[in-house]
């Protein structure tokens, strides 16, 4: 700030102002109106913002107040009146009150999204010291999602106070800091089964070695963390022993997106993200989803092959919970991205390593282990509400694809 911008700013920080707002029904011209009525009196802008919704309108307008304002009041009246509006004109001193140290965005996610749920959070957000500034709704479905900006009180201790409420009230809060980097997030790194695709792979191979229930039942106790993910990868994958690997294009026809998937890929790699994926699963599968989504990174564990037969076994070191992580990394350096420009997402126990090394690490339909370790956790079946999380709207992904896409739109594989 130059020394003329800086002495015009404590010039207004010290003179009268006067808050202009009118509401009412909403029509083209409006704004064009008011501030062609304040144009008269050489007024000049200090602040102002609208907001329509239903189609109502509300306009605010703060300005320089004249040496005079009582024409102007009337003026805005008589003006308000003829275009069948409410006004009020309001004396004071300045501009806003500066917003107060630790800004956060608090994303909610709601289906639906109840009035209960907001008062609930607005009040933890006040009982924590902190201060709403200004509220703006990123979409209306698959969910509804609005975001808070919220100063006042510390990131980390605004997200505790919201943790407990949003799983009181059954909704989801996610909670990050503002500034650059939240808009710098360049990377993001997903797990694949179950987060990715609605599917465990193992489970689709072992129904064609018919053994699918036995390794179900070891799937979800390694995913809930009760068992050691390396230890019962071998386990499951030695029921295998002897499947023909031709089975491997049946499988890979029967993996089923998550819905929300094409699209919140599209989305990210048209804004210039790079996007990978890190599996527990095998590359006989992660390797048909890279072709099919245009995916920048991957990595997963290979079945082992011999005579067209699976043996077994797995090929080099499993990429288990400290393996994911590991990948993550590689994948930035590779990428030239910074850990705290990365999102990872996931579902599992052997998810969390990389949930943590992330800058912002999402918990998508995750266990209960995963939730309360996370960053922030979404729990509606949509993976592209991961994008209302990095202020991405509903309407910018429809606008970046041109039109509503109902194929491939909200909630579509």
């Amino acid at each position: 700030m130059n020394a003329k911008t800086a002495a015009g700013a404590a010039a207004t920080a010290e003179s009268p102002t006067l808050l202009v707002k009118v509401f009412g029904k909403d029509r083209p011209g409006i704004t064009t109106g008011l501030f062609t009525t304040l144009a008269a009196y050489g007024v000049d802008v200090v602040d102002f913002e609208q907001v329509v919704t239903r189609g109502r309108i509300v306009l605010c307008a703060l300005v320089t107040a004249p040496p005079k304002d009582g024409e102007l009041r009337a003026e805005v009246h008589q003006w308000a009146e003829s275009q069948k509006l409410q006004a009020e004109v309001i004396s004071g001193i300045g501009d806003n009150r500066p917003r107060g140290e630790g800004r956060s965005h608090v994303t909610v996610l709601g289906h639906p999204l109840s009035a209960a749920a907001i008062a609930a959070l607005s009040a933890r957000i006040t009982d924590a010291g902190g201060n709403i500034d200004r509220v703006f709704r990123l979409a209306k479905y698959p969910v509804t999602a609005v975001e808070l900006a919220v100063s006042g009180v510390p990131t980390e201790t605004l997200r505790a106070a919201l943790a407990l409420e949003a799983a009181s009230q059954r909704v989801d809060v996610a909670v990050v800091a503002s500034g650059l980097q939240r808009k710098a997030k360049r990377l993001v790194v997903m797990d694949v089964d179950s987060t990715l695709i609605q599917d465990e792979v193992i489970e689709l191979f072992a129904a064609h070695a018919g053994c699918e229930a036995e390794v179900a039942e070891v799937t979800a106790a390694a995913m809930r963390g009760e068992l050691d993910f390396a230890e019962s990868l071998r386990a499951r994958v030695a029921l295998l022993a002897g499947l023909d690997a031709g089975v491997v294009d049946k499988v890979r026809s029967e993996v089923r997106l998550t819905p929300g998937a094409r699209t919140l890929i599209r989305t990210l790699k048209r804004l210039g993200y790079q996007v990978g994926i890190v599996s527990g699963g095998f590359t006989q599968v992660t390797d048909d989803l890279v072709e099919r989504l245009g995916l920048d990174f991957a990595a997963a564990n290979t079945l082992e092959v011999e005579d067209g037969r699976f043996t077994g076994r797995v090929v080099g070191d499993i990429v288990d919970r400290a393996g994911k992580a590991t990948m993550l990394r590689r994948f930035a350096a590779e990428a030239g991205v910074p850990l705290e420009q990365t999102v990872a997402i996931g579902d599992g126990a052997n998810d969390l390593d990389m949930l943590n090394t992330a800058g912002l690490g999402v918990a998508f339909n995750a266990k209960p282990v995963v939730r309360e370790a996370a960053h922030t956790a979404v729990n509606v079946p949509f993976l592209d509400t991961v994008l209302y999380l990095l202020g991405i709207s509903r309407e910018e992904v429809e606008d970046g694809d041109g039109a509503v896409d109902l194929p491939e739109g909200p909630g579509a594989p």
